[in-house]
């Protein structure tokens, strides 16, 4: 190739002034045809050619139309097809099934009429168990719902449950057998879905409901009884002799089956030994061995009617899980849901994670021993100090101790007054109470509705009535149960009383108590022997909202800057994937507040809601954690607040309560409101802290962020020195009501806050969404949840 440039009349060569000529010259012999196009002069027009397809593209174009021409062929024939040869989809399959409650339910009459409220309840209850059981199964691409057929059973004893199951055969393939086994291997264990009631698993009996399928009529009335029922209940839980020699090392040497994960035996249980030392010898959670142990051994406890399975608590699953839980087969992994093991301070007692106090050595989190703020759910931490003997139990909060006996003695011995609190309390049954452990004097949970339960130095029993019937007119008597009654759930933190009865009691109680003097202004309560068996039941309604039980009127009235357990119960933190992400407000016991920005470009993941806590990088006694199941956005305009709906409702206790909300007559802003607060966790602090704020105005606001109609603007009370650090979304900001005992959420943050307190700086003002033009909103949510169709 030869390439001659002219030079420029400067000097100067330029590829846009020069003459520029290309000439191919041949050095073979064999000659090329050249088209005119080969030669190009940059001073004569720019010319385009377009080039022909050779034989090759042509071909190859002509197989990639023939392809697609085929593949729209086949979606014609698929479309036809469907449309006119499968005109009759196949009909939907209706199962009709029944299973026994023979402990937690019993059948009353009025469960026999459909249309009682009675019924409507009691069925809605078990048709959400049912519900949650089938969405999480194989079956759930193809399961259309179910349907309570009917409650029947034998006065006061058990309870007969019969229902339906719909299911769409495009979705799913199932017979009246497969449904048998799934449900049965549920009720067969300590189910999630069938919690506090116990189902006899030889009593279901499932079949195939043709005549159904082919008619829209409404079901028989006519009561559908399995033979099954009639059969006798499976024998007691009884404990064994521990067999498994590599679980040699356990502080107990007795076990029970089935266990957790379904062995019947010890012949079944040897199948899984293998896969389990596998996780133990991986090393993928420090005390695994201790876990597995206590899974595939249980430990076993004696009780009345039957032996109990002791289990470890679910915070200890889910850390093991966290480690673990990757390297498990699906089987397994599906017997280890954590939410079907007890949580600590529930009604089922548990066993721990051990060695909390060493864990917290390894952490640096020494200094946190002995502070006064529990951080261990044995509350291992603050029991060996010099402050409490090994012989008594932490007080829950504070630097104090005292023996168990102390407890509802007449005398004030713990700072918060807790020892003299809650001696007369509502349970279910004398046993159910004192089953769960005892580690503080606070109560491990709120009941609404129970048999009226003393605690005296630590005995308890319930209150006999029969004094009541033997010394006073019907219509007195009525009128001091009820006075009692009423005085019993304000001292609960029950807003209103809704029934008391007097009923027999079934359960072998050894301790009663009776009214000493029933129309004395104070009354007292005296040792008796109740043979008549008539106990005071109690139902209460409305806990009080916005209340900080822990804050006695004689404890110190200043709110500290760094959180203890109980100042705001109802502050809670979300995680997504064991990864805090934001922080929320709990208002119903199945409802928490936040920010919709959360959720916001997050992917799909498990997220948990974690309440009772004060200290992210510990645990306590009291904290509870819930799946939240769903979100649901506010439709007022300018509003990002979200509500979230947790899997199963937490329990209520001194360290875990709902806020109020404003007042509707209330207006949009702080006005009539004693001082507010914000509440959150610092990115780099650990323990839930407060800052007290103020109404700002919205022009400050609007010079550093983007406002709406339903923001709110604020800043620090107090200069910027608690302004230094950037906040999660979904804080809150809370105000005290004019009645200086109550809190009401007042606001929700929407994206992360940071401020500066450098010298000569302006900090940045905090801007909410206020909650007061969504109050129709909230509780019209929270009443559809509690009133579904």
């Amino acid at each position: 190739m030869t390439v001659s440039q002219m030079e420029h009349k400067n000097g100067r060569k330029s590829s846009w002034d020069s003459r520029m000529s290309i000439s191919t010259v041949s050095t073979g012999t064999r000659q090329y045809r050249r088209s005119a196009s080969s030669i190009l002069s940059s001073d004569s027009d720019i010319r385009f050619t377009r080039r022909k397809l050779s034989p090759q593209c042509k071909c190859g174009c002509c197989i990639i139309a023939s392809f697609l021409l085929l593949l729209l062929a086949a979606a014609a024939a698929v479309y036809f097809g469907y449309t006119y040869y499968l005109s009759q989809p196949p009909e939907e399959q209706i199962f009709r099934a029944a299973f026994k409650v023979v402990d937690g339910d019993v059948f009353t009459a009025d469960l026999a009429d459909p249309s009682t409220d009675h019924f409507r309840v009691r069925s809605r209850d078990y048709k959400e168990r049912l519900n949650l059981l089938f969405r999480r199964s194989d079956l759930r691409h193809g399961f259309a719902g179910t349907d309570i057929l009917a409650l029947d059973g034998t006065e006061g004893k058990d309870l007969i449950v019969h229902f339906s199951v719909h299911i769409d055969p495009m979705y799913a393939s199932v017979d009246a057998e497969d449904l048998h086994q799934m449900i049965s291997k549920e009720i067969g264990l300590e189910s999630a879905y069938f919690r506090n009631i116990t189902i006899d698993p030889k009593s279901l009996e499932v079949i195939e409901n043709h005549q159904m399928r082919s008619t829209t009529v409404a079901p028989s009335t006519k009561s559908f009884v399995p033979e099954a029922v009639t059969q006798a209940p499976p024998p007691p839980r009884k404990c064994s002799p521990l067999q498994l020699n590599y679980c040699n090392k356990l502080t107990y040497n007795t076990t029970t089956y089935p266990n957790i994960l379904g062995h019947e035996s010890f012949k079944d249980l040897k199948e899984d030994v293998i896969s389990f030392r596998d996780l133990v010898d991986a090393e993928c959670f420090r005390l695994a061995y201790d876990f597995v142990c206590h899974v595939l051994q249980p430990a076993c406890r004696k009780g009345k009617r039957e032996d109990e399975m002791l289990l470890p608590c679910r915070s200890y699953c889910r850390d093991f899980m966290t480690g673990c839980g990757s390297r498990l087969t699906p089987r397994l992994k599906e017997g280890l849901d954590c939410n079907r093991f007890p949580e600590f301070g529930s009604d089922s007692s548990c066993i721990p994670k051990p060695d909390c106090v060493q864990e917290m050595q390894t952490k640096a989190l020494s200094p946190r021993i002995c502070d006064g703020v529990v951080d261990c759910q044995d509350t291992s931490d603050e029991r060996t100090c010099a402050y409490c003997p090994p012989d008594q139990i932490h007080c829950g909060i504070g630097r104090a101790c005292i023996k168990e006996s102390k407890r509802c003695d007449g005398r004030r011995d713990c700072p918060d007054g807790s020892d003299e609190r809650a001696c007369l309390s509502l349970s279910p049954s004398v046993g159910q109470l004192a089953k769960a452990k005892v580690v503080t004097p606070h109560l491990a949970r709120y009941h609404a509705s129970g048999f009226v339960v003393f605690n005296e130095k630590g005995e308890m029993g319930k209150l006999c009535t029969e004094n009541l019937n033997r010394t006073l007119p019907a219509n007195k008597s009525t009128e001091i149960l009820h006075t009692v009654a009423s005085s019993l759930c304000k001292t609960l933190s029950y807003e209103k009383l809704k029934s008391v009865s007097i009923v027999k009691d079934v359960e072998e109680t050894e301790a009663y108590v009776s009214m000493k003097d029933p129309l004395a202004n104070e009354i007292s309560f005296v040792r008796t022997q109740c043979k008549s068996k008539d106990v005071l039941k109690v139902e209460c309604g409305d806990l009080e909202c916005g209340t900080q039980i822990t804050h006695s009127s004689s404890s110190d009235p200043v709110l500290s800057k760094m959180s203890v357990h109980g100042d705001w119960p109802w502050h809670v933190a979300l995680f997504k994937e064991d990864v805090h992400i934001c922080d929320g407000t709990l208002i119903n016991p199945s409802w928490v507040i936040t920010s919709v920005s959360c959720f916001q470009g997050q992917p799909k993941a498990e997220w948990l809601v974690r309440a009772g806590t004060v200290r992210l990088s510990s645990s306590s006694p009291w904290q509870q954690e819930r799946r939240i199941v769903g979100m649901v956005k506010s439709p007022v305009e300018g509003s990002t607040i979200a509500m979230v709906k947790l899997e199963d409702p937490l329990m209520m206790t001194d360290f875990v309560r709902p806020i109020c909300l404003p007042e509707k007559k209330m207006k949009q802003t702080t006005e009539g409101v004693l001082f507010c607060n914000t509440l959150g966790w610092a990115r780099n602090r650990d323990q839930l802290q407060r800052v007290q704020i103020k109404v700002n105005q919205m022009e400050r606001c609007e010079n550093v962020s983007i406002s709406t109609v339903n923001s709110l603007c604020t800043e620090t009370a107090y200069g910027q020195e608690d302004c230094n650090e950037e906040e999660f979304a979904g804080t809150s900001m809370l105000c005290m009501l004019p009645d200086g005992v109550r809190w009401s959420l007042v606001g929700i943050t929407n994206w992360r806050i940071a401020c500066t307190n450098s010298k000569g700086a302006v900090g940045r003002p905090r801007m909410y969404d206020k909650i007061s033009s969504n109050i129709d909103w909230i509780e019209e949510t929270i009443g559809a949840d509690d009133n579904p169709l």
